[in-house]
């Protein structure tokens, strides 16, 4: 039985005030809260075993989704005592795992990802981690000088940048754990970089489907949209 943990625990600041009554994982898309559609892709590919890591408003996350009989899965719960940063609360479900990696991923997240796919690739690949990563252009609206002190060697007008970026779903050994301090605020750029420096393989699954990243008002507006146009590949 593959294993999953959704980090849900944030206070969703860019989306208040609505997130001062809701936590951001029940905010509706459609007719549905995110984590609702989240967690019924992840059954569908396999994924029957979920810990929910929760803070704020974690009571509301509990009262709705219980032990996962609604949605015949299983759902367990980890408490932050405060905010343990990005990967922090992975520490706390160290009892829960067993040798198999495990997805990550955050409760905000939109998307068409494969989840089958994304972990058979891990497995293949021979990292400690995978992350799933999506390119985003950027389009800087100005002229942008390059500068070598106060003359200018290089003017592009308008530049367009091309990034590939973490999309917030994540495959990990359970070694990795190792490298989490307890009780300690920790983000996952600062483990990343560790295990670079260590020499551990860090693997990228290049993803070309469609992925939202649900924080701030305009995503909540888009992925109204995107739900009702993509339903189908959506909601398993």
């Amino acid at each position: 039985m593959m294993k999953v943990v959704i980090l849900a625990g944030g206070k969703g600041k860019r989306l208040e005030p609505y997130t001062t009554l809701l936590p951001k994982p029940l905010m509706p898309v459609g007719e549905y809260p995110i984590l609702e559609i989240i967690l019924r892709q992840l059954k569908y590919y396999g994924f029957n075993e979920v810990i929910l890591a929760v803070g704020h408003l974690a009571e509301l996350i509990q009262a709705y989704f219980g032990k996962g009989e609604k949605l015949g899965m299983k759902i367990d719960y980890v408490f932050e005592p405060h905010p343990l940063g990005t990967v922090g609360p992975l520490k706390l479900i160290e009892e829960k795992l067993d040798d198999a990696p495990f997805l990550v991923m955050n409760g905000d997240v939109l998307t068409d990802l494969d989840f089958k796919e994304f972990m058979d690739f891990h497995i293949s690949s021979g990292g400690v981690i995978t992350v799933g990563v999506k390119k985003r252009e950027v389009n800087i609206d100005f002229g942008v000088a390059e500068l070598s002190g106060n003359v200018i060697v290089n003017y592009r007008e308008k530049p367009r940048f091309d990034f590939w970026v973490s999309m917030g779903v994540y495959i990990f050994e359970p070694s990795i754990i190792n490298y989490i301090p307890e009780g300690q605020r920790y983000d996952f750029p600062d483990l990343v970089k560790n295990l670079i420096e260590r020499g551990e393989k860090v693997s990228a699954y290049l993803y070309d489907g469609f992925w939202l990243d649900i924080g701030r008002e305009d995503d909540m507006r888009r992925a109204q949209f995107e739900f009702e146009n993509r339903k189908d590949s959506l909601l398993k």
